[in-house]
């Protein structure tokens, strides 16, 4: 398992009965989570909770606040920052367990000792955008929601990050990929966070079974002579790790040799055990003789 365990603004507390109890900094929110299907283990503390999300019977969902709340507030996890904020989709704009991936590849990043490009796709909120740019990386950051790639940019400018080390593009990720292929441009590190269904800014349609592996496959003609790695997220139900594994040995690896690692990645409990939160795939270029 890949665990993130390095937070301290940010904390699963329990969970169990298909909800987890989490402490975003000093706010404490309680949101569903269909993988926690055991008992609580300490229901005694759920009642702590400043804001319940509430799903419903006919889709979507709603909060209910037990105190005010601001609009958004800041999580630092090492030297960045985020903004995060309780969306009406119950999302809060972050997704801390893919804090062991930004650790992972920073760490690629800076043991290159190299210029590195990196294309973040379905970039979302900037997480991995803003841990590479961190690292000394140069990011495409792209997003098909310009809302997301506003907020993104909120959160670049939040963790100090110069303007130049990001370049931000509203657009469908297999289209954008595709075109860098045709233009000749390529990246040292590759990274998506596809969605199990969605649509571009011009209605395209993205079924995950139908449209990854292919992407996968356009993201190799992108990848550098000099990659450093490409990796996958997922949190489809149902895309285990051996199918991330299987898909980067038969698109990357099988070309360009190196290493394919893939596990669930998971968040602590503090009150025991680990929540399960998908599943990633990672390819690495063998290191030089």
């Amino acid at each position: 398992m890949f665990i993130a365990s390095g937070w301290k603004d940010y904390e699963v507390i329990d969970t169990g009965e298909g909800e987890k109890l989490e402490r975003w900094k000093d706010v404490i929110l309680r949101r569903p989570d269909p993988q926690a299907i055991w008992p609580r283990q300490r229901p005694e503390l759920w009642a702590r909770a400043d804001a319940h999300y509430h799903r419903s019977a006919r889709g979507g969902g709603e909060w209910e606040f037990f105190r005010s709340l601001p609009e958004r507030w800041t999580v630092a996890y090492g030297d960045l920052r985020f903004y995060v904020r309780p969306t009406g989709f119950k999302h809060t704009g972050l997704f801390p367990e893919q804090a062991v991936n930004w650790d992972w590849m920073a760490a690629r990043i800076r043991e290159a000792n190299r210029p590195v490009k990196v294309l973040n796709l379905f970039g979302y909120t900037g997480g991995a955008t803003v841990a590479c740019a961190r690292a000394g990386a140069q990011v495409t950051h792209v997003d098909a929601a310009k809302g997301m790639v506003q907020w993104a940019g909120e959160n670049r400018r939040l963790s100090d990050i110069d303007e130049t080390h990001v370049r931000w593009i509203v657009d469908d990720a297999k289209k954008f990929v595709l075109r860098e292929a045709r233009r000749g441009n390529a990246y040292q590190g590759i990274l998506m966070d596809p969605p199990s269904y969605g649509r571009g800014p011009g209605g395209e349609v993205w079924k995950l079974e139908n449209e990854l592996y292919p992407l996968v496959e356009a993201c190799e003609e992108v990848l550098a002579k000099d990659a450093l790695f490409l990796l996958i997220n997922s949190y489809t139900t149902g895309l285990q790790p051996a199918v991330l594994n299987n898909m980067l040995t038969m698109a990357v690896s099988r070309h360009r040799g190196g290493k394919v690692t893939a596990e669930e990645i998971v968040l602590p409990v503090t009150a025991g055990g680990v929540l399960p939160c998908g599943a990633t795939g990672r390819w690495q270029q063998a290191p030089s003789a």
